[in-house]
């Protein structure tokens, strides 16, 4: 596959991880499960496969609730012209989430940075996107021009919903498309679910993630077709993008497996839509330099 096929020209991921574990350990891995990523993933592993797979901007995405963390990724993208933008964490609970901002913003490559995510997926309290002390944070995290991205399962969608139409001033985009229960009969829930969500105009989503949601190890992109098309038919291409979840998605693909079976899942798209996926919606909701 090149960058110049139809639709796929300067392709950006839109989420993708880094870690070096003696720096910044990442407990959530567990060692015989998730043997694949048991491991540490640099810029240097991530350039040759980008390079294979027309990739030629990335979005960075926290992986560990630590100002430090995002602070070296920061330090990547300043460094790295491959990663354009960084999806950083703050403590959302915080009385000065907009001094925090700030201080990532005046760290080494914090122009790079273009959003916030917190891990609400292991959040244990059903509420915690209702909460008022949350909503304050990730107002100002809008208010600081940044978007919000909605780590969530399927199961916390409707509470995602709730506070997107609730906060239309924030740009919200959903990860992994809240981890639909591909092949399950609660596909349903995910898809009405979904719908809500994006009934509020300010909110995207990323194709990326899927690949881990199958539940077995021998997928085809048939068994991803239903979250895509149900995902096409409520935000439209013009509001979802690409990413890869690397290296997550190898515990289930290889990048350019993930690719491969995506552009056969887009093929029915006309090439406008198939290059908005591919980079143009990211561009534009991370505000990203023309790559």
């Amino acid at each position: 596959m090149t960058g110049e096929q139809p639709g796929r020209s300067g392709i950006v991921d839109a989420h993708h991880h880094l870690w070096v574990r003696a720096r910044h350990p990442q407990p959530w891995i567990d060692p015989v499960t998730m043997a694949a990523i048991d491991a540490d993933f640099e810029p240097v592993d991530l350039a040759p496969l980008a390079r294979a797979a027309g990739v030629t901007a990335t979005v960075v995405v926290q992986s560990i609730a630590s100002e430090a963390e995002t602070v070296d990724l920061l330090g990547v993208a300043a460094e790295d012209t491959l990663v354009r933008g960084v999806i950083g964490w703050v403590d959302l609970t915080a009385a000065d989430v907009a001094t925090r901002i700030g201080r990532l913003r005046a760290a080494p490559g914090g122009e790079r940075l273009v959003g916030i995510r917190h891990l609400v997926q292991s959040e244990t309290d059903p509420a915690y996107l209702d909460r008022p002390d949350v909503r304050r944070g990730i107002a100002a995290v809008g208010a600081a021009g940044l978007v919000f991205d909605l780590l969530v399962r399927q199961h916390q969608l409707p509470m995602a919903a709730r506070l997107a139409h609730d906060l239309p001033e924030v740009s919200f985009v959903l990860d992994h498309l809240g981890k639909p229960a591909l092949g399950r009969p609660e596909l349903a829930e995910w898809t009405r679910d979904l719908r809500a969500l994006a009934a509020a105009p300010n909110t995207t989503a990323k194709l990326s993630g899927l690949v881990t949601e199958v539940g077995r190890s021998h997928w085809t992109s048939e068994d991803l077709r239903p979250a895509v098309e149900d995902a096409l038919d409520a935000f439209g291409s013009d509001r979802l993008m690409f990413g890869s979840d690397w290296p997550v998605c190898l515990l289930a693909s290889s990048y350019l497996g993930w690719v491969e079976a995506l552009a056969e899942l887009l093929g029915d798209q006309d090439p406008a839509g198939q290059a908005q996926v591919w980079g143009d919606t990211a561009r534009r909701v991370y505000g990203l330099e023309a790559s």
